[in-house]
């Protein structure tokens, strides 16, 4: 609003306000004036009734003729004429009867009713007419006269009107001219105080326009006051105190054009490249440099931690520091490090100088010139953090906003460096465990498989032998089960120590997964292979540790051996020669080592070239068939479910393989993705023909995880089928997919989305069971048949049965008991609250749908 435009408001305002007052006060006037009169005519009329009554009386007692009453008649009208009053005397019928009829006026409802004695009395006002009626009774004085009338009977009656129209106008007219009058005495009288009143506004209003269209920086703007502008109304001048309060909050926070600039620039320069993780101290150096330009800056200081017990501290300087700043500077951090709680104790650290600008030289910097200021960052996963710190002029530090430009750098940096390290240590870390398990820190199956691939080919290039060693730990189950998994850790991690000393400095140990442990022998024949068995297995013999109840444990192991290119020339063989070997040893009493002989080697080989050829011409002549294994629900259960879970067998020459002979064949082959989609398949085509409502547990391979295209075939099955996904379970066993725990939670995530359920099977056997349940949207937990067929032999795996139910129960994750084999087990099962029950007890696998209701 400009000022020409506010006084025409402040005067328009006047103005109405003025001749809202006049209204308001001569209708006030005019409405108590016509109250009043009316109050008044309504008194007076009643007045003039009562005498005109009286009179009457006084007369008729004497006693009353027609002339009498001629004459009284003609004296009212004769001393009312020309008033606004009118007098009528009305007869009632009973004096008719006597005395005949005079001139009268006609009667309305009202007269007729005083006459007839029904009203006593009457008053009224409309129109502006007032009116009032008043009864002549009759006494015992008048019963001499009217002898046909009784005590109270109604005689006559007396009406007074008086008009009083003339009487409101006469007024109405005399307020208008009244008003006519004063109004544009008000109106100049506004005039005058408004003109009076606008000026001084206009003039102060142009003033705070002036002072308003003066800001242009943030400077100008913190030399803005509004102190002595004074707009003459209390509201106005409030408006200008809360615009000046704000105007002094806003100088504490306001910001140059140019600082806002840098913050976007800085906010772009936070995208982290693979450029700015290789070569992010030129990124600080850069970033230094920018900075300079807003405001003077000396030092940019990053100190992050590189491991447990060592940090990197790096100094960047603006330009080639003196070396007592430089000194400065180091005590600084010196005193920031021992100052730290995160860094307490850490002791392993240099001082990198990094400079940004060589050609700038920091002679004339003083210790006093420099403000130091730091920002913290630690990180829980992965355990990274540290400080980053700046240097600038001690002058900046009183400055708000400079400080606000500051605690920004600052954060940018932190968060930076920060990245920048995590991503390091990520890489570093995935590096390491590509290759390595976490565990031991033994090469995992992985890289085992790489290298005995390499050592073929460079024993036959070389010409000489190697060895392949299957060690695989004794009785460990009943360790973990007893001791718990900690302390089975704890072993595992002490024989992969064995190894590793015990072995032979050429030789390449790894962790093929659960406690089975390879090791591949470079140049070595069968006895130089049994040479280190014997002193492996009599080391971990003879080691004993400490257990949780203070008792000491031993454990032994079984080795198989096989020798290339003396038992074979093939990687494939010659693992399944030594890991036949492994089994050889532990059927013979466990604690042994076992060579092949050329006869072993020829019935393993054998063995295993009938079961490939077999497993091939079932896949080719379609004699992989689904067999359904039924699942009760528990006592305690009221879902009455009818579930079954999907079991694959092949049959052969009127024979009948479980599938679980030729899975390691077929995994190494590659065909047990194809096997686990024949068998649904059929399995789905069993639910349509049957009309089969229950639910369907499915054992998936882990291959099936690495098959992209699995979950689409599987939608491509239930869609052809017409397939309830709610009512599809897919299981996978623990034990076998730890080594694939990031590719696992993938596809169970995706499987979860699509619309199926999930369960794990045989929990509790494996290393990561709370991990699973943690990580993993279950929906069923199998909980793993060897704790459940000496359930009533052993309150250890009683008690971890119910500890894994109580677990459940608290996440809402249905139980499966599995190798349920007595009712005793069942009763069991049915105490600790199992929701299902699976075993020969319970059901056979069968090619049909059995119903156990």
């Amino acid at each position: 609003m400009n000022t020409k435009t506010f006084k025409n408001y402040i005067f328009s305002s006047k103005i109405i306000l003025v001749a809202i007052i006049f209204l308001i006060c001569f209708s006030f006037s005019t409405y108590l004036h016509t109250s009043l009169t009316k109050k008044e005519s309504i008194e007076h009329s009643t007045t003039i009734s009562n005498q005109i009554f009286s009179s009457m009386y006084q007369i008729m007692r004497k006693g009353w003729s027609r002339e009498d009453l001629k004459m009284f008649t003609d004296s009212l009208e004769k001393n009312f004429e020309g008033t606004n009053y009118e007098i009528n005397i009305y007869r009632a019928d009973i004096v008719k009867e006597l005395f005949g009829d005079i001139k009268e006026k006609q009667k309305d409802t009202t007269l007729v009713d005083v006459l007839k004695g029904d009203i006593k009395e009457y008053k009224s006002f409309e129109d502006n007419v007032t009116r009032n009626i008043i009864p002549l009774q009759a006494s015992n004085e008048c019963l001499m006269c009217h002898a046909n009338a009784k005590v109270g009977d109604v005689l006559g009656a007396v009406e007074v009107k008086q008009d009083l129209n003339t009487i409101f106008d006469e007024s109405k007219f005399q307020f208008i001219i009244f008003f006519l009058i004063i109004t544009p005495i008000f109106f100049i009288s506004a005039f005058i105080s408004s003109r009076y009143t606008s000026k001084k506004i206009t003039k102060n209003l142009d003033l705070f326009k002036e002072k308003v269209e003066r800001i242009n920086s943030v400077d100008d703007f913190k030399q803005f006051d509004s102190k002595n502008i004074d707009l003459y109304f209390k509201e106005f001048n409030e408006i200008i105190q809360n615009v000046d309060t704000m105007a002094e909050k806003l100088k504490n926070v306001a910001v140059d054009k140019e600082l806002l600039e840098f913050e976007i620039k800085l906010l772009d320069k936070f995208i982290i490249t693979s450029d700015v993780v290789k070569d992010w101290r030129e990124y600080i150096c850069d970033l230094l440099l920018e900075i300079n330009k807003i405001m003077e800056t000396y030092t940019l200081m990053t100190m992050f931690r590189v491991d447990d017990d060592q940090f990197e501290v790096d100094v960047f300087w603006l330009g080639v520091p003196r070396e007592e700043v430089r000194m400065v500077f180091e005590d600084y951090i010196n005193n920031v490090i021992k100052n730290s709680e995160y860094f307490e104790g850490m002791t392993d650290f240099k001082i990198k100088h990094i400079i940004a600008n060589r050609d700038k030289k920091l002679d004339n910097l003083k210790r006093e010139d420099i403000e130091y200021r730091s920002k913290s960052l630690f990180l829980d996963t992965p355990k990274i953090g540290g400080i980053v710190g700046i240097g600038l002029q001690s002058v900046l530090s009183t400055d708000p906003i400079r400080y606000i430009v500051v605690d920004s750098i600052l954060t940018t940096m932190a968060n930076l460096v920060g990245s920048v390290k995590a991503i390091n240590k990520y890489t570093q870390d995935l590096e390491y465990y590509a290759a390595r398990d976490p565990l031991t820190d033994l090469f995992n199956q992985r890289v085992f498989n790489d290298m005995m691939i390499y050592e073929i080919k460079r024993a036959k290039k070389h010409d000489y032998s190697f060895a392949l060693m299957i060690i695989d730990c004794d009785n460990f189950k009943p360790i973990n089960d007893n001791f718990g998994h900690a302390f089975g850790d704890k072993f595992l991690q002490t024989i992969a120590d064995i190894l590793e000393e015990e072995k032979r400095d050429e030789d390449i140990v790894a962790r093929y997964g659960g406690d089975e442990f390879t090791i591949i022998l470079p140049e070595c024949d069968a006895n130089g292979a049994h040479t280190v068995a014997q002193r492996i297995s009599q080391r971990i013999e003879n080691e004993k540790l400490l257990a949780p109840d203070d008792t000491y444990v031993g454990i032994t192991i079984s080795i198989g051996i096989s020798v290339y290119p003396e038992h074979t020339t093939s990687q494939k063989e010659m693992f399944i020669i030594a890991d036949h070997m492994m089994y050889e040893a532990k059927d013979e009493g466990k604690n042994s080592i076992k060579l092949p002989t050329k006869q072993n080697v020829s019935e393993i080989l054998k063995i295993n070239q009938e079961k490939s050829a077999l497993l091939i011409s079932a896949i080719e002549n379609n004699e992989i068939y689904p067999y359904f294994q039924p699942i009760k629900p528990g006592l305690s259960n009221d879902n009455n479910l009818v579930i079954h879970e999907l079991l694959m067998r092949i049959k052969h020459d009127d024979k009948v393989f479980s599938a679980f002979e030729f899975i390691e064949i077929a995994e190494a082959r590659g065909l047990i993705n194809k096997m686990d989609l024949m068998v649904i398949e059929k399995a789905f085509e069993k639910i349509q023909t049957t009309k089969y409502e229950g639910v369907l547990f499915i054992n998936l391979s882990p291959k099936s995880l690495i098959v992209n295209d699995f979950i689409n075939q599987i939608n491509s099955l239930v869609n052809k089928y017409n397939i309830d996904k709610e009512k599809i379970v897919f299981e996978i066993t623990e034990r076998e997919t730890v080594k694939n725990f990031s590719l696992l939670e993938k596809f169970v995530h995706n499987l979860k989305l699509e619309g199926f359920k999930f369960a794990i099977d045989d929990f509790g056997s494996g290393f990561s069971s709370f991990h699973y349940i943690k990580k993993f949207p279950i929906d069923y937990l199998k909980i793993d048949g060897d704790f459940i067929i000496n359930i009533n032999k052993d309150e250890k795996d009683k008690a971890f049965v119910n500890s894994i139910v109580t677990l459940a129960k608290e996440l809402n994750v249905q139980t499966i008991a599995e190798f349920v084999e007595s009712q005793e087990i069942v009763e069991t099962l049915d105490e600790l609250d199992i929701d299902y029950c699976q075993g020969y007890h319970i059901g056979k696998p069968s090619e049909e749908f059995i119903s156990l209701r």
